[in-house]
């Protein structure tokens, strides 16, 4: 049996991704800060007749609290085959370029891209040992640079300044993982799951969880012959996902 972490996973868009990949036939561990929250969704899937799934404490802040989570997964799995980047946090207001503090910036990018790559970087070799190993990295389509550069881009007012550089930071980072990882079995990709309804924007986006998890999942499952190093929002390009940096 296949097996999968995913971050930041007791609620939202993480929570309908462990649902659809346990729906696979996946082991999944749910990542989460709070573990007692973490357990509460592993009772909710599990009434779903959804068996495989296990709470695993993970603050991809915290170095001890990775650590603890690599090593208690070790114990369970062989391998690692698919690792779902999801925790994320916007950043609070406001989030000008002139009023945004040093203090903001730090703690968005402690979880939005450093929390990545300590995750990554701490179960890589337990993926190593895996046939098909998948990573995918949540972005969003307000890290793409030339996007928000395109006064047409339906989004181009939205404008949160620590939010957007620390999504195109994480692209970065996706970019060259997937280039130190090409002549591998890995496939590397940011995706961006579109504008959804979660606590995370106050239930404002349009999306449904249901289809931001497709998207996700889709990237987590492919074949041998699927694409890496992509950057993909099927929300702004209907037609084959990818679009510019």
């Amino acid at each position: 049996m296949k097996s999968a972490l995913v971050t930041g996973a007791n609620k939202g868009i993480g929570f309908e991704v462990v649902r659809q990949l346990a729906q696979q036939g996946i082991h999944v561990y749910l990542g989460c800060r709070n573990l007692a929250s973490g357990l509460a969704a592993v009772d909710a899937l599990k009434k779903e007749g959804l068996t495989h799934i296990e709470a695993i404490q993970l603050d991809v802040t915290s170095e001890e609290s990775i650590q603890l989570a690599r090593a208690n997964i070790g114990k369970k799995s062989k391998a690692l085959d698919i690792l779902i980047n999801n925790a994320g946090v916007y950043g609070g207001y406001p989030q000008s370029a002139f009023d945004s503090s040093i203090e903001q910036f730090q703690n968005t990018f402690e979880t939005n891209l450093f929390g990545v790559v300590k995750v990554t970087q701490s179960f890589i070799d337990l993926m190593k040992k895996s046939s098909q190993p998948r990573i995918v990295n949540v972005s969003s389509s307000q890290g793409s640079i030339a996007l928000h550069s395109d006064p047409t881009y339906k989004y181009y007012d939205y404008k949160g300044v620590v939010y957007l550089t620390s999504k195109a930071a994480l692209n970065m980072y996706t970019v060259v993982l997937a280039y130190e990882l090409q002549h591998t079995g890995f496939k590397v990709n940011a995706i961006c799951p579109g504008y959804t309804k979660t606590d995370f924007n106050g239930h404002r986006g349009p999306g449904s969880v249901e289809d931001a998890g497709k998207r996700i999942v889709k990237y987590a499952l492919i074949d041998d012959h699927g694409p890496t190093g992509k950057f993909v929002s099927e929300e702004n390009n209907p037609e084959t996902g990818e679009i510019p940096w």
